[in-house]
């Protein structure tokens, strides 16, 4: 069992050393804990999450970088959306509120990725590398996955727990902005 302290560094720091005994069984605070394939960390950076997708992704993208040349392209496609696409598409709308510094990583590994496919080199210019393959930076990707969960959440398309989490902002008085349809941010 993993236990994963989370809150300001201060209140960690002082909990960290501490062994709680759970039915007998003594727990200890962990720096990282994986749930669902996803990297955990007490101060909700996803760090470590990204460091292991960057990993993992360039060490797929070596490998089909070698066997490139024997291959057409269509097949190195579903390779690369098999093997990195997915990764850094796998729980994204998680790193919504994290800095931008972490996720051009993830930039980065899409960046090699439309090269390996392309053949092209490490200096030209990426973003026509992109437009061809019409693949969307990586930061609006995320922003159109929790857009597309939002517009179904009010229009009834999503799951009902998560429908109920959207509430239509309704000013007290009249204003122009109450057909505007926007929303309160959740509590």
């Amino acid at each position: 069992t993993e236990v994963l302290l989370l809150g300001p560094h201060a209140a960690r720091s002082k909990l960290f050393d501490y062994v709680a005994s759970l039915d007998g069984v003594s727990v200890s605070a962990c720096t990282a804990v994986k749930d669902l394939g996803v990297i955990i960390d007490p101060s909700l950076s996803f760090e470590a999450h990204m460091n292991n997708i960057t990993r993992i992704a360039f060490f797929h993208l070596r490998n089909i970088a070698k066997i490139g040349n024997m291959m057409s392209l269509q097949d190195a496609e579903k390779l690369v959306h098999a093997f990195v696409t997915s990764r850094l598409d796998y729980c994204n709308t998680l790193l919504s509120g994290c800095a931008n510094k972490c996720i051009n990583k993830l930039q980065l590994v899409q960046n090699a990725a439309a090269r390996v496919l392309t053949r092209s080199r490490k200096y030209d210019h990426i973003t026509p590398v992109l437009i061809s393959l019409h693949w969307v930076p990586i930061k609006s990707r995320i922003e159109y996955k929790i857009l597309l969960l939002t517009y179904k959440a009010l229009n009834g398309l999503a799951p009902q727990y998560l429908s109920e989490l959207l509430y239509q902002y309704d000013p007290p008085r009249l204003l122009r902005s109450k057909v505007a349809g926007y929303l309160l941010v959740p509590q």
